[in-house]
């Protein structure tokens, strides 16, 4: 099978980058986000508690750029170099019923917690002075897991959904230059989810959806979802593919380790399979057009892309697609660098993919906006393609 399409990827330097230690490991906190058993709420709502970029010990050598340039990091182009973040979490209180049940079932400490949903909940004060405070010249929102995905009735779900799209909708348009918006979905009732795509796009001017791994522990390369992926296509929109907080099934793997659960692994595991049922499914097959993006520098895939095409060959003729796995995940995914503040990482992920399927973004307020920057500006690439990732991917692909 040919998979021959080029692809814009950057060659890393001969000895990867390091920066400075910052004295703690990332989500340090994470075995606080595990839930006690089986259908438990497990993790924390995103991500955690603020990433750490550091790689290497104190008084390592600073890292060198891609050509061997250094400008783009002195601190007159660092102000200057535009940032847009592309998974950034709000919440309306009391948009689902479910919600505040499932956040008192969270095994995290009350304080991150408070501190989490009071940030969540603000969308003017905190956020833009963040924002402010650390370059970030636009968010994209979406609703925060639990999402209406959790609601089991499917006209409470499309009746929640077009409330939280609306209050979102205000608050776009009331700071049009700092906001973007992903629209949610009731996939409870597609052809409704349809209709409610095709509102948020078209009459709110939202840039696409995101979408929480699955409802009830469906997933979005079944048949009855095939009208989403359609429309989704024709609006030249792309679905974000984001943990869901509940999950579908217990793995026995994970008994006793909860620490596996949530964000550490558990979510990375799940979205990423979820991702591959959908090329194996032929969803991009039907249609070409649609895209999904994954955050967590794409739930690890671009790092096992050589594995899924080295093993395509064992798939049964009858259950195949058009092209190898990697194919997909060059043309059909783009990937973001949510909760991975880690230079190896996203030089592995666009070496992978190519730097133009690479978008920046922080998971505010559950990771921290100061340390995702200051991880993007000190990243080992040339200023255009740092560019790419910072806003440039972000503004073609959203059309921003």
């Amino acid at each position: 099978m040919p998979d021959d399409r080029p692809f814009h990827a950057v060659t890393p330097p001969a000895e990867p980058p390091t920066t400075p230690a910052t004295g703690a490991t990332r989500r340090r906190f994470i075995a606080a986000t595990a839930a006690a058993s089986g259908a438990a709420v497990v993790g924390g709502l995103a991500a955690g508690q603020p990433a750490l970029a550091a790689e290497t010990a104190r008084g390592s050598r600073a890292s060198t750029t891609v050509g061997g340039s250094k400008d783009h990091r002195n601190a007159k182009k660092e102000k200057r170099m535009r940032i847009v973040a592309v998974e950034e979490a709000f919440s309306v209180p009391g948009a689902i019923r479910q919600e505040e049940a499932i956040r008192q079932r969270m095994a995290v400490p009350e304080a991150i917690k408070r501190e989490w949903f009071r940030r969540l909940d603000d969308l003017t004060e905190l956020r833009l002075a963040d924002m402010d405070a650390n370059g970030v010249d636009v968010q994209v929102l979406s609703y925060s897991t639990p999402g209406v995905e959790v609601i089991e009735d499917p006209a409470e779900a499309v009746a929640a959904a077009r409330h939280i799209n609306d209050c979102l909708a205000k608050a776009v348009a009331a700071h049009p230059k700092r906001f973007a918006g992903f629209a949610t979905l009731p996939m409870q009732d597609p052809e409704a989810a349809v209709v409610e795509l095709r509102r948020a796009v078209k009459e709110l001017g939202f840039k696409g959806a995101l979408y929480n791994d699955h409802v009830r522990g469906h997933y979005l390369d079944e048949p009855q979802f095939r009208p989403v992926w359609a429309e989704l296509e024709r609006l030249g929109v792309t679905l974000y593919l984001h943990p869901a907080v509940v999950p579908a099934d217990n793995w026995r793997v994970f008994d006793g380790y909860p620490v596996l659960v949530g964000p550490s692994w558990g979510w990375t595991a799940t979205v990423g399979a979820h991702a591959l049922r959908l090329i194996y499914g032929g969803v991009f097959d039907r249609f070409p057009g649609a895209s999904v993006m994954l955050g967590h520098m794409g739930e690890l895939l671009p790092f096992q892309m050589a594995r899924l095409d080295s093993r395509y060959d064992q798939v049964p003729a009858e259950h195949r697609v058009r092209h190898l796995p990697s194919y997909y995940l060059r043309n059909n995914v783009y990937v973001t660098t949510s909760g991975v503040m880690s230079h190896a990482a996203l030089l592995g992920a666009v070496h992978a993919v190519g730097v133009d399927r690479v978008l920046f973004s922080i998971d505010y307020p559950f990771e921290s906006s100061a340390e995702a920057v200051r991880f993007l500006r000190s990243a080992p690439y040339a200023p255009a393609d740092l560019a790419r990732i910072a806003h440039g991917n972000a503004e073609r692909v959203l059309v921003l």
